[in-house]
């Protein structure tokens, strides 16, 4: 009779979505400035410098896909870094590690919801770019 009494148990309070707290975003901002940085260090002369970048990318990607459900921005942000790896990769006759990378951005591209013009471009070039590593191996 007693137990009837008594308060509920508390709730616990929900975690907070990690897609808005400030270093999503942060990271976010961060990876894309690297892929900037990294691609003109690639057409000016500096593969080794973007290999460099590329290396240091890889934590924040990880970090940011270790979200339920990563952003669109995230996504595009992490599938240019990989595409940019995998550009590189083909340049160095790695086409099967090159593959990899670009099956992982057909893999993102085609689940992802909801498509847009933008989502079915990338998935287009990931196709492609899975396709020419393919011919090479191929070869």
């Amino acid at each position: 009779m007693l137990a009837a009494c008594s308060s509920a148990p508390p709730r616990p309070k929900p975690k907070p979505d990690p897609v808005s707290e400030p270093w999503y975003s942060q990271t976010v901002a961060q990876l894309t400035a690297m892929n900037r940085e990294a691609e003109n260090s690639l057409h000016n002369g500096g593969p080794d410098r973007a290999a460099a970048i590329v290396t240091d990318g890889q934590p924040l990607i990880h970090r940011l896909l270790s979200v339920p459900y990563p952003t669109l921005s995230a996504m595009e942000a992490v599938s240019d870094l990989d595409q940019l790896y995998g550009r590189m990769l083909i340049a160095n006759r790695h086409y099967i590690w090159a593959r990899v990378l670009f099956q992982k951005n057909l893999t993102r591209w085609s689940s992802w919801k909801p498509q847009t013009p933008e989502t079915l471009r990338r998935l287009k070039m990931a196709r492609s770019l899975v396709a020419e590593c393919d011919r090479h191996i191929e070869e």
